[in-house]
């Protein structure tokens, strides 16, 4: 049986969302199906009604309650943002003392698949502290594409479509309306994204951050590199011919 790999998440925030409407109230708010809970993880958003991210998370089933996994950072701004929408919901929001670990091989107990993508394993909730980082999942996310709250994913300018949210299973087109719907769908069925998210192949040096030029023209940013792969934030129109950042050559896939 392959070896268990169990460490806990530092940076991480779980509120916990309970009452009689929280299903229906989460519903009218993020990008995903809330309804999906019954089955396990669910990855979602919540967008500024203009369309851009403000943060993402995940929803777990707790009892008679849903847990909400997210940045710390972002967490008491997420919260306010959400007791702001609550009205008359019959709804609460409190910030629990539970720690996020993740691992991957088997999947203990209360376990849920990340549902992003296999290879990011599971993540728990409870109180054990599990152990320091092991992994690298920062070459996990670069070999996949899958962006990072506060490095890809920017509040207030990111637009979710662009960060793969479809390929990562962050957003339901079926579900009905949210905050955001109206231009996350325009993006979807009228336009062609013109900018969005790479794993590219680095040769030289470049720190993340550095800007990605084409012809001397900006043509977008690096971000998290492992190696000699990073993911990179690119115009597409522009991403032809030689990709210069910093003192290294970018190419494509």
């Amino acid at each position: 049986m392959a070896e268990r790999i169990d460490e806990r998440i530092d940076g991480r925030t779980v509120l916990r969302i309970s009452g009689q409407d929280r299903v229906s109230f989460l519903q009218n708010l993020v990008t995903n199906d809330v309804r999906g809970t019954d089955r396990g993880l669910v990855y979602a958003a919540l967008l500024t009604p203009q369309g851009k991210f403000l943060a993402d998370f995940f929803l777990a089933p707790d009892g008679d309650g849903i847990l909400l996994d997210v940045a710390s950072d972002l967490a008491p701004g997420l919260a306010r943002r959400l007791a702001m929408y609550r009205l008359r919901a019959d709804v609460a929001i409190e910030t629990t003392e539970l720690h996020v670990s993740r691992g991957l091989g088997p999947r203990p107990a209360g376990a849920f698949d990340d549902p992003r993508h296999p290879t990011l394993g599971w993540r728990q909730y409870g109180h054990a502290e599990g152990t320091g980082p092991v992994t690298d999942w920062d070459a996990i996310r670069v070999a996949h594409c899958i962006p990072e709250t506060g490095i890809e994913l920017l509040p207030d300018e990111s637009y979710i479509l662009e960060c793969g949210f479809e390929r990562l299973h962050g957003v339901d087109f079926r579900k009905g309306c949210y905050v955001g719907q109206e231009v996350t769908a325009r993006m979807k069925h009228k336009t062609d994204l013109r900018k969005g998210l790479l794993t590219v192949q680095v040769t030289g040096d470049a720190a993340p951050g550095t800007e990605i030029t084409a012809d001397g023209k900006p043509a977008g940013r690096l971000f998290t590199r492992a190696g000699e792969r990073a993911i990179a934030y690119l115009r597409f129109d522009r991403a032809e011919g030689p990709l210069i950042a910093g003192g290294a050559r970018i190419q494509l896939p």
